[in-house]
């Protein structure tokens, strides 16, 4: 299973905003964006004015790290997103939004995309009553994600229910807080996303 191993903090400094790639380091002081905000390398406090294929690149990238994909994987969403009647742009991130991994992040289960991942392939999530350890499964419409009955008194796991308490849901999800049970209402629509993405920039530069 294909995954980015490098340092993460570099991905959201090279980005210029914050990524949300390390749960709570990313609202305390230890954050590196926080300290360096400039991109990475010998060249990064210099300021270049990017080009439209760099506006475009950019946005691409952008969108993959936050979602933890690589470009592969990206590149296969997309075209299921051209398929798909609509509008490209929208669809790809609702595809991006649909994925195990983000769901389980969104619903308070992990402080991070990438701690939702690991959670995910360690088997602590059910769809339908069934064990499901694959981050990029795409729930559908209707499906339930309920957080393991044996993973629920796990240090680890209260630990970060303990943090997400309160946290906001989106509402194409209705999560039941008792029995750690969570129903997808709808697909996630644009209105619904709130990361910084201008998706039709990564249109434009997969129609080139």
């Amino acid at each position: 299973m294909a995954r980015y191993t490098g340092a993460v903090c570099r991905l959201c400094r090279r980005e210029g905003q914050k990524l949300f790639l390390k749960g709570s380091r990313c609202y305390g002081e230890k954050c590196a964006i926080s300290k360096r905000e400039y991109a990475p390398g010998q060249h990064g406090q210099s300021k270049k004015k990017l080009s439209g294929y760099g506006q475009q690149l950019r946005e691409k990238q952008k969108a993959k790290r936050f979602y933890g994909v690589l470009e592969s994987q990206f590149a296969h969403y997309f075209e299921l997103a051209n398929k798909k009647s609509g509008v490209t742009g929208e669809n790809l991130l609702q595809i991006l939004e649909s994925r195990l991994d983000n769901v389980v992040y969104r619903l308070g289960f992990a402080l991070s995309r990438a701690e939702a991942r690991q959670l995910v392939v360690h088997g602590h999530f059910q769809i339908n009553g069934k064990k499901v350890n694959i981050p990029s499964y795409l729930v559908k419409e209707g499906e339930v994600i309920s957080l393991k009955e044996g993973s629920r008194s796990l240090p680890k796991i209260k630990a970060i229910l303990e943090q997400t308490e309160g946290k906001a849901i989106p509402k194409w999800l209705d999560l039941d807080t008792n029995t750690m049970q969570a129903k997808v209402v709808a697909l996630a629509q644009r209105d619904d996303i709130d990361l910084d993405i201008e998706e039709h920039l990564i249109v434009e530069l997969y129609s080139k």
